[in-house]
């Protein structure tokens, strides 16, 4: 029996004829979507479904042209807490770096920038200390602009400087084999401490 017929002869025997015409209409649109929804469904799911090779060369493709379009992307610099220090021949400030596109930024293009921003060399720029923000985005460290190259040379800790190709790093022996030299010194006395002990002789 036809739904629709059935619910018309129950509400003309009512007296509510009329709403069987809107009742109908709210029905009509329901059953057309219902008749005509499985169809595209099957249709949808045969188109969606790709080959796994195809897949991962679109993901390689994807990271590819992320990183490329990261380096682009725009930074913004922020400076707070600035200080002249006449003693030490700097200017000491604390930077906020807004960087939303990007994972984060590298200390060679923060000293680029900043000389840029302050009318300095690169070479007179220090920047460390930085610490990024949970959830990324944002991060905040430490600058100083020295007045000359040779002040820089002469205030900044060794370890900066060879970071920024300043100055050569020391080479010299492990933390635990200076120990043991030490150790093994102990066991004589005088200018044989200069030759040193071979661990031959200390097993002895």
């Amino acid at each position: 029996m036809d739904v629709r017929g059935s619910v018309t002869k129950v509400l003309q025997h009512d007296g509510l004829g009329k709403q069987t015409d809107r009742f109908q209409k709210s029905i009509r649109p329901r059953v057309a979507a219902n008749t005509f929804r499985s169809p595209l469904r099957q249709h949808q799911s045969q188109t969606v479904i790709t080959s796994p090779i195809s897949f991962a060369s679109c993901i390689n493709h994807l990271q590819i042209t992320a990183t490329m379009a990261d380096k682009e992307q725009p930074v913004t610099l922020r400076t707070r807490k600035f200080i002249r220090n006449p003693l030490l021949g700097r200017k000491q400030m604390v930077v906020d770096v807004l960087h939303p596109s990007r994972p984060n930024v590298s200390k060679d293009e923060l000293r680029s920038k900043l000389a840029e921003l302050y009318k300095s060399n690169k070479d007179q720029v220090s920047v460390f200390g930085f610490r990024t923000q949970y959830g990324g985005g944002k991060s905040t460290g430490f600058a100083l602009i020295y007045d000359s190259h040779e002040v820089m040379k002469k205030f900044e800790p060794h370890y900066r400087l060879v970071r920024y190709g300043a100055a050569t790093k020391v080479e010299k022996a492990s933390r635990q084999q200076r120990k043991q030299r030490k150790n093994r010194a102990k066991t004589v006395r005088g200018t044989a401490k200069a030759k040193g002990v071979s661990k031959d002789k200390k097993k002895k």
